[in-house]
């Protein structure tokens, strides 16, 4: 297989990273670089890259001779005790590099037990939080998170969730025809992101792109203040690229 078509989607960046923190792990005394692509079969630009994330991470760590070895972030969530809290900050501290990234205040999302949650988010003073002035539950229709999640889920599960949430109008944007969300859903390519151009609140544009992992249906998202709308697209492709972190702590 040539190395050009090794895919690069955030999913399959997750996917190698785990590959890369196995055979890490799997040598105790460290492993090179060479070594680990000779064992993962991962092309050398690529594993640079997996590695420069891995170690800015905290998976890994390079020791003086040039070797790698498990970091103490992968320590910390590979142990049953505490890793529930590991995981929240380790999950923080993404967050909070994905928002300087991006220039965008950013969540993780997921639907859990039929409802929409907002797990975690990270904001600042140029950055601001979403109002939520209407339940974030009760308007997945209006808000890219939730279209996101709805898209994620098959027909069935779309339409029982519409079923018990009533479509309100939230500004004059706002889809309120189950039929024309469900088709819009429908063909919604799954590596485009989910947009909200101020259908849940005038003043404020969002996006989302997916972090499924294993059974679970999750996503990460990203707001703007409306003056900062030419720059949703941009930022939504630069969450997408870098939503890997994310899906790889949620995948350990």
């Amino acid at each position: 297989m040539a190395l050009q078509h090794e895919p690069t989607t955030p999913h399959h960046s997750a996917q190698d990273a785990l590959r890369v923190l196995e055979t890490v792990a799997r040598h105790s005394t460290g492993v090179t670089d060479t070594d680990l692509a000779r064992h993962t079969g991962i092309g050398p630009e690529r594993l640079t890259s997996l590695l420069l994330m891995l170690r800015r991470e905290g998976y890994v760590e390079q020791v003086g001779d040039g070797a790698y070895v498990t970091g103490a972030a992968l320590t910390r969530l590979g142990s049953a005790q505490g890793r529930e809290q590991a995981l929240r900050e380790n999950l923080q501290r993404t967050l909070d590099r994905l928002r300087d990234s991006v220039g965008a205040a950013v969540y993780i999302s997921r639907y859990v037990d039929g409802e929409i949650r907002i797990d975690q988010f990270a904001a600042g003073p140029t950055t601001p939080v979403v109002n939520e002035w209407v339940d974030f539950r009760y308007s997945a229709h209006a808000t890219a998170i939730g279209k996101s999640l709805l898209g994620q889920l098959d027909h069935n599960g779309r339409r029982d969730h519409l079923s018990r949430h009533k479509m309100a109008r939230l500004t004059s944007r706002t889809i309120t025809s189950d039929r024309v969300l469900l088709s819009r859903l429908e063909s919604q390519p799954p590596t485009v992101p989910h947009l909200d151009l101020q259908e849940y609140a005038v003043g404020t544009v969002c996006a989302a792109v997916p972090i499924t992992a294993g059974s679970s249906v999750g996503c990460l998202a990203l707001s703007l203040p409306v003056e900062h709308a030419h720059r949703l697209r941009q930022a939504a492709d630069a969450l997408n690229r870098n939503a890997a972190p994310v899906l790889l702590s949620l995948a350990i």
